[in-house]
């Protein structure tokens, strides 16, 4: 999480200085531009500080408190200047860090609900932030590909995806693959495996 957080933070600061309209540019994931993506991200970090709320007083504190507040965030980023949009975003993330270093032992244990209506450990939550930080950058098109992200990220979430798609394996010929490109094919983002069926967007 620290890691993807630091990329993602690091792609924006790339970014800083570029006028409106190519801070707004059209990013990876289709339908999105680059303003949308990065307020997904930095609310994403306050949904899941929710949770961590939830974790340590024991007061039921939903990520969203309905699907357009989830919509709200999203669609803010269009309001934003380029510097605000980057400001949210290392505010957000800064507040999460800090609320889960409050934590106790007994706190990560407690179950707490995710979005989907998944009832989960809160030692889970650093795992889903990762995995929103670090394919997002990949998503926000500034260069940073799956290749750049550590490697125990992309095993693990390779195994994430191939559970979530109800895979057993990696099939064939993909087996011997690249593990980044393979990473990316599952996750539904460009890739180089030209061989490789496709399996549309995930995440």
């Amino acid at each position: 999480m620290t890691q993807g957080t630091k990329l993602f933070q690091d792609a924006l600061a790339g970014l800083d200085g570029l006028d409106e309209e190519r801070f707004a540019a059209p990013s990876l994931l289709p339908g999105w531009n680059r303003k949308q993506l990065i307020a997904h991200v930095a609310a994403n970090a306050e949904a899941i500080s929710n949770l961590i709320h939830w974790a340590a007083t024991g007061i039921e504190t939903p990520m969203y408190r309905t699907p357009q507040v989830r919509a709200d965030g999203i669609a803010k980023g269009l309001t934003l200047s380029g510097q605000e949009l980057a400001r949210w975003t290392r505010e957000s993330a800064d507040g999460l860090a800090e609320a889960m270093d409050r934590l106790s032992g007994k706190q990560w244990r407690h179950e707490v609900v995710t979005a989907q209506g998944r009832t989960v450990r809160t030692t889970e939550t650093p795992w889903m932030r990762a995995r929103e930080v670090c394919v997002h950058v990949v998503d926000l098109g500034t260069g940073v590909s799956f290749a750049d992200l550590p490697d125990d990220f992309n095993a693990a979430l390779t195994a994430d995806i191939l559970a979530k798609r109800g895979m057993a394996e990696i099939p064939g010929a993909l087996a011997e693959a690249p593990q980044p490109e393979v990473t990316a094919w599952l996750a539904g983002r460009p890739h180089t495996l030209t061989y490789a069926p496709d399996l549309g967007p995930w995440l």
